[in-house]
């Protein structure tokens, strides 16, 4: 608790008296849209980051826990994608006047859901293409283009992403996935603070092995 306050994760504005930082679940209108608990973003509202998400094609946008979300993110789905079986990939569907129905979804280069998991830091001005995969725990660099999935707990950065590197070795990595600290209840993960943001990563090590 700090200033006598429960953290809320149906409050819209979690740091009193500024409007550039919401948490995103509790003003998603898009039934397509689906946001864990407590994650943010830096800005007003995250609707508009969402980009080419058309009804028709159905596809979803799935954002876990915790996720920090910085400005400027754009998360580009399926409807951007333009038929590339064909001798034209213009989209004559779409604009008035032309006479063409809109293309099977079997015509279509569609990706699938875009899912972003739990504690995800997305850096400032990233793009999210259709159908990326990102795992708990990772980092995507600002200004990236993330186009390929993105293995848990690893930081990606430039356009097109690339591996950077793991940020911790492979038993730890599975400690944490094990844990799931983002699953606790609000007074356990208080309670885990010092450990979730404690440096001496043998301590932490130790320290989540003794409560799994």
């Amino acid at each position: 608790m700090k200033n006598g306050k429960n953290p809320d994760p149906t409050v819209i504005h979690p740091i009193p008296g500024y409007d550039k930082e919401i948490y995103v679940k509790p003003t998603i209108n898009n039934p397509n849209i689906i946001v864990g608990d407590f994650t943010y973003i830096a800005d007003s509202e995250f609707e508009s980051h969402v980009t080419h998400h058309y009804d028709w094609i159905g596809d979803k946008l799935i954002i876990g826990k915790f996720c920090q979300i910085a400005s400027g993110v754009e998360f580009v789905m399926n409807g951007a994608n333009h038929q590339m079986n064909s001798v034209t990939t213009y989209p004559f569907y779409t604009l008035e006047g032309w006479d063409m129905n809109p293309p099977t979804k079997s015509d279509m280069p569609l990706k699938g859901d875009t899912v972003i998991g739990n504690d995800v830091w997305i850096g400032q001005n990233a793009v999210i293409l259709p159908g990326v995969h990102i795992g708990d725990g990772a980092i995507i660099g600002a200004n990236s283009v993330v186009g390929s999935d993105v293995e848990a707990y690893s930081i990606v950065v430039g356009n097109p992403a690339r591996l950077l590197r793991k940020r911790f070795d492979d038993e730890l990595i599975k400690l944490l996935l094990k844990f799931k600290w983002w699953d606790k209840s609000i007074e356990e993960i208080n309670k885990l603070i010092p450990i979730l943001t404690n440096s001496d990563l043998e301590k932490v090590r130790k320290e989540i092995k003794d409560r799994l």
